[in-house]
């Protein structure tokens, strides 16, 4: 089965409940320019891209899946949002340079756009990075540790950017307080 099915499978038999933006980027509006341009990288439902057209963004969102890119545009035309979602690999084909005010990311990894994600921002664009590290309290996420971030490797991934927030718990405390299972990054092009 391809990436594609296998992402086609599993928002065919999704709930339709309203789609969640990820933690980061609901904790953390008040950053947001009051206009501009942001993608939605493997925006899934498009919890995220909602949220930013809501706020004021033009929204492109980029999925694997035509399934839920189709069922995320067509939520967006009835609530008459800015969302231009689209069937986009992005592995294939990563965004184009200085594109781009807001880029927010949620449970995708790969290392290897890092690079092109951080060139397709403006100046003074900003990221929002949000997805599942190594420090496995829970059984969420992927099994593989390929698709898991090691302790503070956002930051590193990120390090020519000014980070503006950072949150990485491991399993410091109390592990059924707080955002266990994740790395969380906001951080800015000069």
């Amino acid at each position: 089965m391809s990436n594609k099915q296998k992402w086609n499978q599993r928002y065919s038999e999704a709930d339709n409940s309203e789609p969640q933006a990820a933690q980061i980027l609901r904790d953390n509006t008040h950053l947001l320019p009051e206009s501009g341009r942001a993608l939605d990288l493997a925006c899934g439902r498009g919890g995220n891209a909602l949220l930013l057209a809501r706020l004021g963004l033009q929204v492109d969102a980029w999925d694997i899946s035509d399934v839920v890119v189709d069922q995320l545009q067509q939520y967006a035309n009835d609530q008459q949002l800015p969302v231009n979602a689209n069937v986009d690999d992005v592995e294939v084909n990563p965004p184009e340079p200085l594109q781009y005010d807001v880029i927010v990311v949620s449970y995708f990894l790969d290392r290897s756009i890092i690079p092109a994600l951080i060139g397709a921002l403006k100046p003074h664009g900003l990221i929002y990075y949000q997805t599942f590290s190594r420090a496995v309290i829970s059984s969420r996420g992927p099994q593989s540790a390929a698709y898991r971030l090691a302790d503070n490797e956002l930051l590193q991934l990120f390090a020519d950017l000014q980070v503006l927030v950072y949150r990485e718990e491991i399993d410091a405390g109390d592990r059924d307080i707080g955002a266990r299972d994740e790395a969380m990054l906001i951080a800015r092009r000069a």
